[in-house]
């Protein structure tokens, strides 16, 4: 039904917009522990290693319950499934507000807590995905999920905020937009007609005996797994690595950040035009080779500001390149494939924020977490270039011939 149409006339823009909104105010409480951490470790004394678990592990949490969300959104669609999980969101934050957070112990319960604001991944894109058309998925896909830019809010406000209320009562005061996001989420939030039936759990891990979808959870732990783990990890490697105060950490961040979220829908408009595989290809190469340069420890916090930009430009792209891929292969399947993949994403991610804190300690340097990390993105690069004349040749060409892969 959606046949000859432009792409604002294709969907629902009202649940397009909501899914951005929704998206972009969990994310930004997903990864807040990254933007306060330098005040957290200094008041709870913690070490370079606890530092780095710390803000691994709301992504760690994420990537695990986007399963669960993306069983959610196929069992109840995902709407219900999104309500559910900004309600769990919004008294988790009322609770580290009123009570504290007074030992390293409890920034790893509430970490664990704050991955369910990471599972937004699971519901947000399947609940603009279905309103739209092969040909349009990158860049719908690339719009909803251009709310990755909450993390570029956090890192940007919440070292201010902090400084001027204290880290605790930050968590008071993202109450306010997140309330004000559910209420009109509730307002204009739409379930596309399509909703497939639902399936049982057997029927879902059926998804798990295909190997394309190993491939594209590979493929996005790579991307979003460099993306999420870097906007988690920057705010406090800045200051520990250039002596950066929290707030001035915290605008690098942002800038970085913001730079990687805003390509995202620039990402999936560019592969719907000239193909995924050709788009991601690109980007796998660039994220490594900036990655790879940074590890070495530029001597100034600016140059390496440009080069971290440079690096989450691509893997920004990289992510809505991925997501113009995964509904043209599992149409059907999409909110089971967006939490398994979305999980190999937060997987990804957990392991590069961690992986920093370990390296810092274990070396004194970096070094090691970013040259590991280049090293996945070339592998990547190669699994990509293995599968591409299968995937163009059967997929592709069979079912899909308005959209390029």
């Amino acid at each position: 039904m959606f046949a000859n149409k432009s792409f604002w006339h294709a969907g629902h823009r009202p649940t397009l917009l909501a899914a951005f909104l929704y998206f972009d105010l969990a994310f930004m409480v997903w990864v807040i522990l990254g933007p306060l951490g330098v005040q957290i470790a200094k008041d709870l004394a913690l070490t370079h290693t606890e530092k780095g678990l710390m803000v691994a592990t709301p992504v760690l949490a994420g990537a695990i319950l986007r399963i669960v969300m993306g069983l959610l959104v196929d069992h109840l669609k995902p709407k219900t499934a999104g309500a559910i999980g900004q309600v769990i969101v919004i008294v988790t934050l009322f609770v580290a507000w009123y009570f504290g957070i007074h030992s390293y112990a409890q920034t790893l319960v509430l970490g664990a807590f704050l991955g369910v604001a990471g599972a937004s991944f699971a519901v947000a894109l399947p609940l603009a995905s279905r309103w739209y058309p092969p040909e349009h998925q990158g860049t719908a896909l690339g719009i909803a999920g251009a709310g990755n830019s909450g993390t570029a809010v956090a890192a940007l406000v919440a070292p201010s905020l902090a400084i001027a209320f204290g880290w605790v009562n930050v968590f008071g005061l993202a109450l306010i937009p997140l309330i004000l996001v559910f209420i009109f989420y509730m307002i204009v939030a739409r379930d596309a007609p399509e909703c497939p039936p639902p399936k049982s759990l057997a029927e879902y891990m059926k998804v798990l005996k295909d190997k394309d979808s190993w491939w594209f959870m590979f493929f996005y732990s790579v991307t979003f797994g460099g993306f999420v783990g870097l906007a988690s990890s920057l705010t406090i490697y800045f200051n520990t690595q250039y002596g950066l105060d929290a707030k001035t950490a915290g605008f690098f961040t942002a800038a970085c950040v913001f730079a990687g979220s805003m390509v995202r829908p620039i990402g999936g408009n560019v592969a719907d035009r000239i193909g995924g595989i050709k788009s991601l290809s690109v980007m796998y190469v660039v994220a490594a080779v900036f990655l790879t340069i940074v590890s070495f420890g530029l001597p100034q916090a600016w140059m390496a500001l440009v080069v971290f930009v440079c690096a989450m430009l691509a893997l920004g792209m990289g992510n809505g390149a991925v997501f113009q891929l995964v509904p043209q292969r599992f149409r059907k399947e999409i909110g089971v494939m967006t939490g398994l993949v979305g999980m190999a994403g937060g997987i990804g991610g957990f392991y590069l924020a961690s992986s920093l804190g370990y390296a810092k300690q274990a070396t004194g340097s970096y070094q090691i977490g970013f040259l590991i990390f280049a090293a996945l993105a070339v592998l990547a690069l190669a699994g990509l270039t293995g599968v591409k004349t299968r995937w163009r040749t059967t997929w592709g060409a069979a079912h899909l011939t308005a959209a390029k892969i």
